[in-house]
């Protein structure tokens, strides 16, 4: 098997936590963002295993940039055995009184079609090896819907746990597995867009990002012939 990885939302959270546990097993790690600079703090926070992360900026909203970045990445490493969409985003604004068009398309795009348009470019060749295995990193706001999370970003997260069982469903007999993990409160930059972010004593009981990370590795290091459909983690 290649170790070919590629992690969005690689500059900050899980992504990052997720990118340099990878780097750390001997994995070549493609870091992908919408910033350069965080996406080289990333490959600085691996260390040792620095060389083997691969910095690639691209707007997962825009699925020609995708499609550029996926050709970029497999000229350059090869083929992708690992896929982990961990890109995701949300807004002050997020209850149906105000959440504004614009903000709901840009969740809409970062959460769920940025993960459906990386699935695009990187399927085929998992398809064509009979070989990969593809982890989307979705919130237990897939699962129930409340009022902390706003409705673009619930129908995001439903979105992805449905793209994750359709994966599943249509290419289990062909090789590639999926996975959704579905993450209580972690403690990542991402709370700083709640209407009242949380303070230091909340997100002290909460998940952080090397917990969500060592799911990830979890469903990876599995033999190839079991998938990990769905994984419910939440602080005790």
């Amino acid at each position: 098997m290649n170790q070919n990885a590629v992690v969005t939302g690689a500059g900050s959270g899980v992504g990052r936590a997720v990118a340099v546990r990878l780097a750390a097993q001997g994995w070549r790690v493609a870091l992908v963002g919408r910033h350069l600079e965080a996406l080289e703090q990333t490959r600085s926070a691996a260390g040792a295993h620095a060389n083997q992360c691969l910095p690639t900026p691209c707007d997962l909203r825009d699925v020609a940039a995708v499609n550029r970045f996926g050709d970029r990445i497999k000229a350059e490493l090869g083929a992708v055995e690992l896929l982990v969409n961990a890109a995701g985003t949300n807004v002050p604004r997020r209850a149906l009184e105000g959440l504004s068009l614009r903000d709901y398309l840009d969740i809409m795009n970062t959460n769920l079609h940025g993960a459906f348009f990386c699935v695009q470019a990187f399927l085929p060749g998992m398809r064509q090896r009979g070989s990969g295995t593809i982890i989307n990193i979705v919130s237990d706001a897939g699962k129930a819907a409340s009022p902390k999370a706003g409705p673009a970003y619930v129908m995001s997260k439903f979105g992805l746990a449905g793209l994750t069982q359709s994966i599943n469903a249509e290419e289990r007999a062909r090789g590639v597995r999926a996975c959704a993990i579905f993450p209580g409160d972690i403690d990542t930059p991402l709370l700083d867009q709640r209407p009242q972010p949380p303070d230091a004593e909340a997100r002290a009981r909460m998940l952080r990002a090397d917990d969500v990370a060592e799911c990830v590795l979890l469903c990876v290091n599995l033999p190839a012939h079991v998938i990990v459909e769905e994984l419910i983690v939440r602080p005790r």
